[in-house]
């Protein structure tokens, strides 16, 4: 039998990172994979899903060429070798981490993995243990009962990013971020696209007023929006899919070449193995402490399978702030408030921290700002001018409750958010931070300098 001081059981964005951390402190490492490493974000979820977007976004770029004062003639797409670059960026960055773990010298154990109690896992047969065992298995499409997933007329994210020929109509199920950026990509590509939302608003978990902006443009891109709505049943015998959807006004049918379910993730914890253990569940979720420890001694769980946003981002930071605790180093327990939530349709979407809704909830006082990327001269020189930066503080100690951004580019400025309110920093010093100009990421503190009745540019 092999032993190791920790093993890994999932080799995703929580799994990999989590090895690696553990083999940078010294410990004897092995990570355990059934599929490709890199699990589902670098194969078939964060990575992949953002080489379509970008050839979406090049695609636009060609068709409105005439904004920019250019000709572009004959501008068409090869649908089969959108995707097959997708899946070329995909292999790439999973050969990325099978070098990682070389360089590391992490054990990667191929096959399904199995708990054990005493400490061991059985994968194909064969039995390995450590004095630490770490789940990370990620999560998957989660299917409803009245939208069975067929893999061809009822799709999930897998078969959505390696449809052999573009499907002319979709139906997407669900706006949080796997279905609005597949429904952005889709539509972008010429596919007619119509998502359907439980809720009254798209990206519902983000603040209302970018929510409200979102279904705008979407509306602008020709998407067709129904919210108040939910799919009840679908009919995959003929040659279509028809979608029964129930809506205030009544029941209708669409039609349509295909329907993608996006009704959020389940976590992978089915036959692992947890029940030999004794590890307890609730809610289809490993029940863990503040360092991921499971309520059997020697067994931890991050990433997908805990509570918790299910980022790929927060996997990786759980699976540091997990094994750093194992080598006994003095460590912080995560904020789940300070997390960052990134959506990549078009326009994107950035938050971090309490809406204003909730901020209110909370019985503080608000100091609000706004500024319109329209009043930008970088937005308005890219031709992005869609969209706006929120920021929410407490007028009582100038404390930063929240942040949310929707326009071009908002994914790569929410740092900016997030190191801010872990420092503890106040609107007054981001006002009296200089910010470059011109940069969409000026529009943070224009947006604070609204807040504050000091704003220059609006």
């Amino acid at each position: 039998m092999s032993t190791y001081d920790i093993i890994v059981l999932g080799s995703g964005p929580g799994g990999y990172v989590t090895a690696i951390r553990a083999s940078q402190l010294g410990f004897k490492t092995a990570v355990i994979e059934k599929e490709s490493l890199g699990g589902v974000c670098l194969n078939w979820g964060c990575i992949p899903t953002k080489a379509l977007l970008k050839s979406a976004q090049v695609f636009d770029y060609l068709n409105h060429a005439e904004d920019y004062g250019l000709t572009v003639k004959g501008a068409d797409k090869d649908f089969g070798k959108v995707i097959e670059r997708s899946r070329g960026v995909a292999d790439g960055m999973s050969k990325g981490v099978q070098f990682l773990m070389k360089k590391n010298k992490i054990d990667v154990i191929e096959g399904f993995g199995k708990l054990k109690p005493g400490k061991k896992v059985e994968v194909e047969g064969k039995e390995y243990s450590a004095d630490h065992i770490i789940i990370a298995t990620g999560a998957r499409s989660r299917e409803l009962p009245n939208l069975p997933q067929d893999g061809k007329k009822v799709i999930g994210y897998r078969e959505a990013m390696t449809l052999e020929k573009q499907p002319k109509s979709m139906i997407v199920v669900g706006s949080g971020a796997i279905g609005v950026e597949f429904a952005h990509f889709y539509n972008a590509m010429g596919t007619e696209v119509t998502i359907v939302e439980f809720l009254p608003n798209l990206v519902p978990l983000e603040d209302e007023e970018v929510s409200k902006q979102f279904e705008r443009s979407f509306k602008k891109a020709g998407i067709k929006v129904m919210t108040n709505s939910s799919v009840e049943k679908v009919d995959t015998s003929g040659k279509t899919v028809k979608a029964t959807v129930k809506t205030k006004k009544g029941e209708e049918t669409l039609e349509a070449d295909v329907v993608l379910s996006a009704v959020g993730i389940a976590a992978n914890i089915e036959k692992i193995g947890l029940e030999d253990v004794g590890i307890v569940t609730d809610k289809g979720k490993i029940m863990v402490n503040d360092w991921y420890q499971t309520n059997i001694p020697g067994y931890y769980a991050i990433g997908d399978v805990v509570p918790g946003q299910a980022l790929a981002h927060v996997a990786s930071a759980e699976g540091i702030t997990c094994v750093e605790k194992i080598a006994g180093m003095h460590v912080e327990a995560m904020d789940y408030g300070n997390i960052p939530g990134c959506t990549y349709a078009t326009p994107e979407i950035a938050s971090v921290g309490m809406t204003e809704k909730q901020a209110k909830e909370a019985g503080y006082e608000l100091k609000v700002g706004k500024f319109p990327f329209s009043a930008s001269g970088k937005a308005s020189a890219a031709g992005t001018k869609d969209g706006f930066v929120k920021v929410i503080f407490d007028a009582k100690y100038g404390e930063w409750l929240g942040c949310h951004m929707i326009g071009a580019g908002v994914t790569d400025m929410i740092a900016e958010a997030v190191l801010g309110r872990k420092l503890e920093t106040t609107g007054h010093e981001v006002l009296k931070a200089v910010h470059p100009h011109p940069t969409m990421s000026e529009a943070v503190m224009e947006a604070v300098a609204d807040a504050y009745d000091e704003v220059i540019h609006l």
